[in-house]
């Protein structure tokens, strides 16, 4: 099993040997008794794989992702970026204009950074430079 590792490759195994005795189970049931208890065994059986189911669904897609690299998130109105905010315009009739001045060379910080900026608010992981924030205002 490559690329499963941890409590994944636990859970994986824990799985594949719970459908392996299931299924010597339910062969047990057909071969010992007869066909209709078979099926009415294997129907309850089904039903309770069915909700499990759904309940891992629910819960993998209510708990949030967090992979490799850099997390960004922003509130309601704010902005956020993982890397520089550079010559940008933010506001009502906001302007940003003339020559942009260079950023400073090298990475604008670790992979793993996290970048949140509440409502209305702005954050970046790296330079803010040459903007020109509110209503109104110029750079």
């Amino acid at each position: 099993m490559t690329g499963v590792s941890g409590r994944g490759g636990v859970a994986v195994w824990l799985v594949a040997v719970a459908a392996g005795a299931g299924s010597v189970g339910l062969t047990a049931v057909a071969v010992l008794a007869d066909l209709d208890t078979a099926a009415l065994v294997a129907s309850i059986i089904g039903a309770v794989v069915g909700l499990a189911g759904v309940v891992v669904s629910v819960l993998t897609l209510t708990r949030p992702v967090r992979g490799p690299g850099r997390h960004v998130r922003a509130g309601r109105g704010g902005t956020a970026a993982g890397g520089n905010i550079t010559g940008n315009a933010f506001g009502d009739r906001s302007q940003a204009s003339g020559p942009r001045t260079p950023g400073r060379p090298g990475a604008p910080g670790r992979s793993g950074d996290e970048v949140q900026a509440g409502p209305g608010a702005v954050a970046a992981g790296g330079d803010i430079n040459d903007n020109a924030f509110g209503d109104d205002s110029r750079r």
